[in-house]
């Protein structure tokens, strides 16, 4: 398959769809990933510390450990969608099972006694932020086509710009569009050599006409009716988050701590559209889309973690917006009953920068001596912060004022609670977050709860977790021209399994 760069000057056309505010929450948005501990107990672990993957919310906790620890955890997943969409109503299940955390922590203790700080840690842990596995499929009969979405583009270029060149295949004359015009003029070949759309023209103008060729007036050559439709989602990756940690405890009641990590980003999406027209089942057009993209970032954490008498535990934890550089790449394919293009080509788009929100999180919790313990954390993120780069690149203009209109600031809140019994421990957590769209229609709230065991053998301990969550989300089938949309009731269930030992 031919691939083909991009230069700069198409970013415009390519940027209206291949970036936009769905991009910006998938990748500034993450799960609740780490340790079976850590999961068990909804992640309230801000003021706690004392578990590699407490790094996340409060760098100082790798300096509440009392030796060095290391820990492995894998994560099944287990995802149930109920999808509606117009008339139609389809249930899909996928599982899924992966490396959730992986890390080390080590101690090295001051034994001056009479040295203010005590000890320092380092430590280093790889958790996933967020799972971009997931799949699904919807079906219902639409009023509208799929012509809706080819139609957006087109009108508005003239045709001699989609007419291929004397002995032009699909594939070049597609790849000369991206170079020149960009992504919006390679939907608009594909609609009109597809078989979906045609030029208008009201005066019957021969085609090698001069006044044909001026022409940038297109509608459907679809026959009207009602269209049965299924849309077919399905995509695979994650982003990743690698920390550096240091941190440090003074005298007996204060921890600090500092995390670098790097990101990262690798995301497979395929989506496809097959419509049949009712009233004239002989026609058809099956559309399928590609997107590949990789990207990279870094970014820092700060965290305090104090105790407040013997009882009681406070943090307070900032991580810095992750700073990206990604990369992405599609390709496409169109057939109708009336003929197809297949243009065999990779759309290689230029990088752009991404900044996500900064994070702020407080934290509090109470320990009822060393039998049993309640935690709770808040964190608070303001999305509309998020920002495509370089701002003053018109199409990302566009795209950034959507995400300061449509996206606002969201919290979070984590309940947690252990109780321990000899060598085993019970643990349960709550938590809720708020959607980061001001308009909840796009995605609702998330709830979940979690649960879990443990058992020390001294050196060794073994850890078990479940937790589930549910979240309501209204995606569009396309963000331009078809933009009807989906109604998704989501819940995920994950078993997490982590051994952690000394070192």
């Amino acid at each position: 398959m031919k691939r083909l760069i991009f230069a700069f000057t198409a970013m415009i056309s390519m940027t209206v769809e291949a970036q936009n505010i769905t991009d910006a929450v998938r990748y500034s948005t993450t799960d609740l990933n780490g340790t079976a501990r850590y999961r068990a107990m909804s992640g309230a672990f801000g003021a706690l510390g004392g578990d590699l993957s407490s790094l996340n919310v409060n760098p100082a906790g790798s300096a509440v450990f009392l030796s060095s620890f290391a820990s492995l955890s894998l994560n099944v997943e287990n995802s149930n969608k109920d999808v509606s969409f117009m008339n139609g109503y389809n249930s899909t299940s996928d599982s899924n099972v992966d490396l959730g955390q992986a890390g080390a922590v080590f101690i090295f203790n001051n034994f001056n006694e009479n040295a203010n700080w005590k000890k320092f840690s380092l430590g280093f842990n790889f958790n996933k932020s967020s799972s971009f596995n997931n799949s699904y499929s919807a079906r219902g009969n639409n009023p509208n086509s799929i012509d809706q979405y080819f139609l957006a583009y087109a009108n508005g270029i003239a045709v001699d710009n989609l007419i291929p060149y004397r002995n032009e295949t699909d594939g070049e004359a597609y790849a000369r569009l991206g170079e020149t015009l960009g992504f919006g003029a390679q939907q608009a070949y594909l609609g009109l050599w597809g078989g979906v759309i045609g030029v208008d023209n009201p005066n019957n103008l021969p085609e090698n006409d001069p006044a044909f060729l001026e022409l940038d007036s297109y509608s459907s050559i679809l026959s009207p009716g009602t269209y049965d439709q299924i849309y077919t989602y399905t995509s695979t990756g994650l982003n990743g988050k690698l920390s550096f940690n240091f941190a440090s405890q003074y005298q007996d009641f204060l921890y600090l701590g500092i995390n670098l990590n790097s990101h990262f980003i690798n995301y497979e999406r395929m989506t496809s559209i097959d419509e049949e027209n009712l009233q004239a089942p002989d026609e058809y057009v099956y559309f399928e889309d590609q997107l590949t993209t990789l990207g990279s970032g870094f970014s820092l954490q700060l965290g305090a973690l104090a105790k407040i008498g013997s009882n009681v535990r406070a943090g307070l934890a900032y991580e810095s917006p992750t700073w990206y550089t990604i990369s992405e790449e599609t390709n496409q394919y169109i057939e109708t009953d009336i003929d197809y293009v297949e243009p065999n080509i990779v759309n290689i788009y230029p990088d752009y920068k991404l900044q996500t929100p900064a994070s702020y999180t407080g934290s509090l919790a109470y320990l009822f001596g060393s039998s049993a313990l309640l935690s709770f954390d808040y964190t608070y993120k303001d999305y509309s912060t998020t920002k495509f780069k370089p701002t003053d690149d018109p199409a990302f203009m566009q795209q950034n004022n959507i995400i300061s209109n449509e996206l606002g600031g969201a919290s979070k809140f984590r309940f947690g609670g252990e109780y321990r019994i000899q060598n085993w421990s019970l643990r349960g957590g709550y938590r809720f977050e708020e959607t980061p769209y001001k308009d909840e229609l796009p995605m609702g709230d998330l709830e979940g709860y979690s649960a879990g065991i443990g058992y020390s053998f001294g050196s060794i301990k073994i850890d078990f977790a479940y937790d589930h969550s549910t979240r309501e989300t209204n995606p569009q089938l396309y963000q331009t021209g078809l933009t009807d949309r989906m109604g998704i009731s989501g819940n995920n269930s994950n078993y997490v399994l982590t051994i952690g030992f000394g070192l």
